[in-house]
């Protein structure tokens, strides 16, 4: 009975169908630019300084390392096979405490990333996992967005779209078990069975009146976030602020900066805020998620950021910029298939 709920609760709110479906205007019209400009890896120009643009097997490290350290928070990278003492060395020189956030330098929305409260816990994460590691500490900001920022040939940047993240918080009554709470919100229960893995027996504890657990405290769709459209928060000192910022962060035109911060009213001011991380080419518009929005809204904003991506792209490409042969961008797609296996084996 469950499962049919959900399955009638996915198919009437678009923000869940399968992404073939969601991206089928994007498909022709990628086409059809992969025709104007004579390449199907275009978009590999859009941010010459990240790889493949940010379409795909890009190293958040790298990234990282192109922004100015005031933005993003400690950061360190781990390869496979480092002792564990080579890497709390690691850990004591870059000052970062537990808890803190492991996922993987290349990464894939949202999987392994986990907050790890201890040495015991950070062992057994690096145990499965066999790529290289991001150790990061924490965010000391509570709010969390989605920044859309483009920087259009012969024009100042500009801020696209914001998207707000609703993270998947449950309020104690001091009867109902976790579980039970979860139950009562179809969005959490699309979760359960990852929230079981994570969380086992605890599911079973009851909270307290008025306490509260952020069941995944990290921005992602995918793993229960509700995306909520907060684009009528973009102003113009806002857009000055960031224009400043990413002009900082070299070869950076098009992307969504996932932030966390303290107020909107600081944000504007560029200040009290830290970016989580920044996707580039491969960035979708994720306020279009919002459910009060239509899949024709969702066309329209797809469309709209391709269309930027591509004028992008096509510029970097006239001011030198390389865009793939279809040799390397086959073999990029090969490498990026058997990442995303590593990463789903996790």
């Amino acid at each position: 009975m469950i499962k049919i709920k959900l399955f009638f609760h996915k198919l009437i709110h678009w923000e869940y169908w399968p992404y073939q479906v969601v991206y089928l205007p994007v498909y022709f019209q990628y086409l059809y630019y992969a025709f104007r400009t004579k390449s199907f890896f275009f978009f590999n120009a859009s941010n010459p300084t990240i790889k493949n643009g940010g379409f795909f097997m890009e190293s958040k490290k790298e990234i990282y390392d192109l922004i100015p350290t005031d933005y993003y928070p400690k950061t360190i990278l781990i390869h496979p096979n480092e002792t564990l003492n080579s890497i709390l060395e690691k850990i004591n020189i870059a000052n970062i405490i537990f808890p803190l956030i492991a996922k993987p330098d290349i990464g894939l929305r949202g999987t392994a990333v986990k907050k790890l409260y201890n040495t015991e816990e950070l062992q057994d994460y690096l145990k499965k996992a066999k790529f290289e590691v991001l150790l990061q500490e924490l965010i000391p900001f509570e709010n969390e967005i989605g920044l859309f920022y483009v920087k259009l040939p012969n024009q100042p940047g500009k801020i696209t779209g914001i998207v707000s993240k609703e993270f998947m918080i449950l309020k104690g009554n001091g009867k109902n078990t976790l579980r039970e709470l979860i139950h009562q919100n179809k969005r959490y229960l699309i979760q359960l069975k990852a929230l079981e893995e994570e969380y086992k027996d605890k599911l079973n504890a009851v909270l307290k009146i008025g306490e509260t657990i952020n069941l995944v405290p990290y921005g992602n769709h995918c793993r229960g976030t509700k995306f909520v459209d907060a684009s009528h928060e973009i102003t113009a000192e806002m857009i000055e602020s960031f224009n400043r910022i990413c002009n900082q962060i070299d070869g950076f035109h098009f992307g969504r900066m996932d932030i966390m911060y303290k107020s909107y009213e600081d944000l504007a001011k560029g200040k009290n805020f830290q970016i989580v991380e920044i996707n580039g080419a491969i960035s979708e518009p994720t306020h279009m998620y919002d459910p009060k929005h239509s899949i024709w809204f969702g066309w329209k904003e797809l469309t709209r950021h391709f269309h930027y991506m591509y004028l992008i792209s096509k510029n970097n490409h006239k001011n030198g910029a390389k865009y793939l042969t279809f040799k390397e961008g086959v073999q990029e797609f090969k490498n990026h298939h058997k990442h995303y296996d590593t990463i789903l084996e996790f």
